[in-house]
C-alpha cells in the first residue's frame, strides 16, 4: 500500500526586500547629494580645472592673489554673452549659471595689462595668452586692463581656453563662494 505524499503549494520569494531595496535606492541617492551639495562637495565638469570632486570652503578673510576659488559670476553684458555662446553652463548662480572654479591673479589696487597675455604689476602671468577666435571662430573681445577696484578680484586658469577674467575683466569678491580645494580629481 502506498501512501498518498501530500502537496504542498509552491514557495513564493518574497519580494518586499527587493521592492524595497527598490524603492529605498532614489532616496539613498537624494540624499547623498543633499549631504555632499550641504558638505560643500561640487563634481567640476570643466576643463578650467581638474576635473572631478572639489570641497568648497567658507573664505573667512579677504581674497588673496594665489587663492582657488569657487565664485559666482556677475550679471553682465559680458557674461550673458558668454552664457549664449555656452562657455558657462547652467547652475544655481543668479543668471542661472555655474559657480566657476578660478585663481585669483590680482586684487583691488593692482594693475592689470591684457596684451597678448596678462601682466599684473608688470609682472607676466604664466599661461594667460590670449584666443583671438573661440571654439567655434566667433571673435574673443579681452579686457582692456586696469586698475582692480575695490571689492574686486581678476581670475584666471592656465587652461588655454579658459573663459576668466582675460575677457571678462574684474568680479565681485563678494561673488567668491569659497576656497577650492581638491578631494579627487583627474587633470587630462
Amino acid at each position: 500500500m502506498s501512501i498518498p505524499l501530500l502537496q504542498t503549494a509552491p514557495t513564493r520569494r518574497r519580494r518586499t526586500p527587493f521592492l524595497l531595496g527598490l524603492a529605498m535606492a532614489p532616496l539613498l541617492f537624494l540624499g547623498a547629494i543633499s549631504v555632499a551639495w550641504f558638505g560643500g562637495y561640487r563634481i567640476n565638469l570643466t576643463p578650467s580645472e581638474p576635473l572631478g570632486l572639489w570641497r568648497f570652503v567658507k573664505l573667512d578673510r579677504p581674497a588673496a592673489v594665489g587663492d582657488l576659488v569657487l565664485v559666482c559670476p556677475p550679471q553682465t553684458a559680458a557674461m550673458q554673452e558668454a552664457r549664449r555662446r555656452g562657455y558657462l553652463r547652467a547652475g544655481l548662480c543668479p543668471g542661472d549659471v555655474a559657480p566657476l572654479i578660478k585663481t585669483v591673479i590680482a586684487v583691488a589696487g593692482q594693475r592689470v595689462d591684457v596684451c597678448v597675455g596678462v601682466s599684473v604689476n608688470g609682472h607676466p602671468i604664466p599661461s594667460s595668452g590670449l584666443a583671438q577666435r573661440d571654439g567655434q571662430g566667433r571673435p574673443m573681445t579681452e579686457f582692456p586692463g586696469g586698475i582692480v577696484p575695490a571689492n574686486y578680484v581678476f581670475l584666471h586658469s592656465r587652461f588655454a581656453s579658459s573663459y576668466d577674467s582675460r575677457y571678462f575683466g574684474p568680479v565681485p569678491a563678494s561673488g567668491i563662494l569659497g576656497l577650492a580645494q581638491e578631494v579627487l580629481t583627474y587633470a587630462p
